[in-house]
């Protein structure tokens, strides 16, 4: 069995979204569908004492016709890079890994990537890299996928060469009927992910579904 997962590339994910790709075997980056505004493609939480805070990265409004995820630029004139880092600082200053995390972390942010996907991926490449998870990384932006929606999964499992589709358990409800995996002759299985509670900095209330930073500076 070689398992595939298929992602779109996400701002500083959830430690659920690095399982996945611990349990693929060929991960692959969904990076030329349109861009959703507003959505976890660039922006996610953080804590602080009094509860979680939404970190978003600005980027610029896309031509018509370069809406894909891979053309996306980031908005630089409202400097998300420093807000970010001081926003990062201000919460978890007094964690315990502090001081290991946020050099590697500002480092990456101060190579100000033009393009909100190259963040991103440098963002998820370092958690893969702290987590020791090691699955093979692809684009779809690269592999000419004509397909749409359910098609385009099926369409790159078999660029991939897998026989086995991983999906997060949100797209349930969209994928509705597998019919059409096992009439290519790919298995479909939903993902299901046990996140761990840990100790957020003594405060008394676990948040879960935060940033994988939250994990890396507190344990």
């Amino acid at each position: 069995m070689k398992t595939c997962v298929i992602m779109q590339p996400t701002y500083l994910p959830w430690l659920g979204y690095f399982d996945l790709i611990k349990k693929s075997d060929t991960f692959v980056f969904l990076d030329h569908v349109n861009f959703s505004k507003q959505s976890w493609q660039q922006r996610n939480r953080i804590r602080d004492k009094n509860g979680e805070i939404l970190l978003t990265i600005p980027v610029q409004k896309p031509k018509s016709d370069e809406n894909s995820i891979n053309k996306i630029l980031i908005d630089y004139l409202k400097i998300p890079h420093i807000k970010h880092l001081k926003s990062i600082k201000a919460c978890y200053g007094k964690s315990k890994n502090f001081k290991v995390i946020f050099e590697e972390l500002e480092k990456i942010y101060n190579e100000e990537n033009k393009f909100l996907v190259d963040l991103n991926l440098s963002l998820i490449k370092y958690g893969c890299k702290k987590l020791k998870i090691d699955s093979k990384i692809y684009y779809s932006s690269l592999m000419n996928i004509e397909g749409k929606k359910i098609e385009g999964i099926i369409e790159i499992c078999k660029k991939v060469n897998s026989d086995t589709y991983l999906s997060p358990v949100g797209a349930s409800d969209y994928i509705k009927d597998g019919k059409i995996f096992l009439e290519n002759k790919i298995n479909i299985e939903f993902h299901n992910y046990d996140h761990p509670v840990y100790n957020q900095m003594g405060y008394k209330n676990f948040i879960s579904h935060l940033s994988f930073i939250d994990y890396l500076f507190n344990i």
